[in-house]
């Protein structure tokens, strides 16, 4: 499964990206995660269904300091990511 994710909210400059690869990591699911310019942040995950769930429950929170408002997520076709999941710009 992937998921195309944009969380909305304070999660700028509170080590958010960081924070989500660690998790991704830990889940063992691939993508990617990155700032965008409105502040909001966005992300592709993919991986078994229940881990790509367990990061996307994880983005409603996010790291201390975070304070998510909202997490909107799309599905996508699955690219065949393999492990890997990387913070982008």
């Amino acid at each position: 499964m992937r998921a195309h994710v944009v969380v909305h909210g304070r999660v700028q400059g509170v080590w958010y990206r960081g924070s989500m690869q660690e998790e991704a990591k830990r889940l063992r699911v691939g993508g990617w995660v990155r700032n965008r310019p409105d502040g909001t942040v966005e992300a592709e995950i993919e991986g078994e269904r229940a881990d790509v769930d367990a990061l996307i429950a994880w983005a409603h929170h996010g790291p201390p300091g975070a304070r998510v408002a909202d997490v909107s997520v799309e599905w996508v076709p699955p690219t065949g990511t393999q492990g890997g999941f990387a913070v982008r710009g």
